[in-house]
């Protein structure tokens, strides 16, 4: 590649295969929590259609977010040496993705998973393949680094992360961490919360990292900051998001208002739009501006990259925004 990556993203891409149900059921607390897909259980159950989407994940939708709006875009992952594969690496080259970090692994299967969608939202089954991870040795310090879902065997590979940071504090780190990064906790991956930039998560993601049954969105933003990040987004459904900056600024952000049809990538688009908005130069609230609306796109088709906007496209929506369609500053 000759020009520099402005967005170089790193974690595992997947086949997505979508199963439209139609014979089935959600049931939920009082409080619309907890909620469980039900289908008959020893029966056939019937679905509409599916449809099979190549190269997905958190970090390869954020690479190809960061590419549809102009940035200079590579995704560091591994697939098999199979059809999915190279469905896989054709999908992120027609997305003008950087295929330069893709390694091909000659024995293991690429991850292929199966997403039960159900009205607006879904239900994924994941098996991560045990793909054995190491940065590229000719790695070219990228403007920023965007770090996501990893599978279980990665932890290592994190410390290596972050030591290659800690020799290129001229790369920036972006940090949305995916079930397994959660799931080890803070004090295995201190190093990488440490040295994140921007970092990444829902409200109920928060409650887990910290574990803690707290509820105030201030209070959560601060002890996510106190584990080391200096910026922090927290999302919380259709509630709306809250940014927190390292000097203690915090904001809300509401969406962009719709109705979704299929809501999985909206996280990613959320979070790779504000990073490519900083990558750019733009302001922290003119990030917050943009991320509603890519996301808000991503809920309007099946899967998480369709949706995705140019730049061009997010100004419009802006320009033709609602008026209460604004950042509110918290403090």
């Amino acid at each position: 590649m000759d020009k520099p990556i402005d967005f170089l993203a790193i974690g595992d891409l997947v086949v997505d295969d979508f199963i439209r149900l139609k014979d089935a059921e959600a049931t939920c607390d009082l409080d619309q929590e907890n909620c469980r897909l039900c289908v008959r259980f020893g029966d056939k159950v019937p679905f509409e259609f599916h449809e099979v989407i190549y190269a997905v994940g958190n970090s390869a939708n954020a690479a190809v977010s960061a590419s549809r709006l102009g940035l200079n875009s590579a995704l560091s992952g591994v697939v098999g040496n199979d059809d999915y594969g190279k469905a896989c690496m054709k999908a992120l080259t027609d997305n003008s993705v950087s295929l330069e970090y893709i390694e091909i692994d000659p024995q293991l299967p690429t991850n292929y998973h199966y997403v039960l969608w159900y009205g607006p939202e879904r239900t994924i089954l994941v098996n991560h393949a045990p793909f054995e991870r190491h940065l590229p040795k000719d790695l070219k310090a990228p403007k920023w680094i965007y770090l996501s879902s990893l599978g279980e065997n990665t932890e290592g590979f994190h410390h290596e992360i972050s030591e290659w940071l800690k020799e290129h504090p001229e790369t920036k780190l972006a940090f949305q961490p995916g079930t397994f990064q959660i799931k080890i906790g803070v004090e295995k991956l201190r190093d990488i919360y440490e040295l994140t930039d921007v970092f990444f998560c829902n409200f109920e993601e928060a409650q887990r990292i910290l574990q803690t049954k707290e509820e105030d969105h201030k209070k959560l933003m601060d002890m996510l900051h106190a584990l080391g990040p200096k910026v922090i987004i927290m999302t919380d459904g259709i509630k709306g998001a809250y940014a927190r900056e390292d000097n203690g600024d915090m904001w809300y952000m509401p969406i962009y208002p719709h109705t979704p049809v299929e809501r999985t990538g909206a996280g990613d688009a959320y979070a790779s739009t504000i990073t490519a908005a900083l990558a750019m130069g733009k302001s922290l609230a003119e990030a917050l501006m943009w991320a509603p609306i890519n996301a808000m796109s991503v809920t309007q088709a099946i899967g998480a990259q369709k949706g995705l906007l140019t730049q061009e496209k997010i100004e419009e929506y802006l320009q033709n925004a609602p008026e209460d369609y604004k950042i509110k500053k918290l403090n």
